[in-house]
C-alpha cells in the first residue's frame, strides 16, 4: 500500500511561484513512477507531469514544461512540482499520484492540494 500526502498549495498572484511537495510512504526500493495531475472546477482531471525513479520526466505540454519542473528525492521518497509564472488557468486542485513502472494506470492518489492563482 502506498500513501501519498501533498503539501505546498495556496493562494498566489499571477506571475508568482509555488512548490508542491508529495511525501510517499513506500519502500525505497519500489520502482514507482510519480506524477502530478490537476483538476479545475467543472473540468476533468488532467495530467501535468511525471517522473520515473531514474529521473526521466515528461510533461503535459510544452507550455507546462516551460514553467513547471518535476523532480524527486528517492532517498526521502518525495516528489516535487516547482511552478513558475503561474497563470489564472493554473488554478486547480493538484494531486500526487503513483504507478508501478511498466504499467499505465495510476493507482495511488493523494488527497490533493489547492492552488489558486489570482489575476
Amino acid at each position: 500500500q502506498v500513501q501519498l500526502v501533498e503539501s505546498g498549495g495556496g493562494l498566489v498572484q499571477a506571475g508568482g511561484s509555488l512548490r508542491l511537495s508529495c511525501a510517499a510512504s513506500v519502500r525505497s526500493s519500489s520502482n514507482l513512477v510519480m506524477g502530478w495531475f490537476r483538476q479545475a472546477p467543472g473540468k476533468e482531471r488532467e495530467f501535468v507531469a511525471s517522473i520515473t525513479r531514474g529521473g526521466f520526466s515528461s510533461y503535459r505540454a510544452d507550455s507546462v514544461k516551460a514553467r513547471f519542473t518535476i523532480s524527486r528525492d528517492n532517498a526521502k521518497m518525495m516528489v516535487f512540482l516547482q511552478m513558475y509564472s503561474l497563470k489564472a488557468e493554473d488554478t486547480a486542485n493538484y494531486y500526487c499520484a503513483a504507478r508501478q513502472e511498466g504499467t499505465t494506470s495510476y493507482v495511488y492518489w493523494g488527497q490533493g492540494t489547492q492552488v489558486t492563482v489570482s489575476s
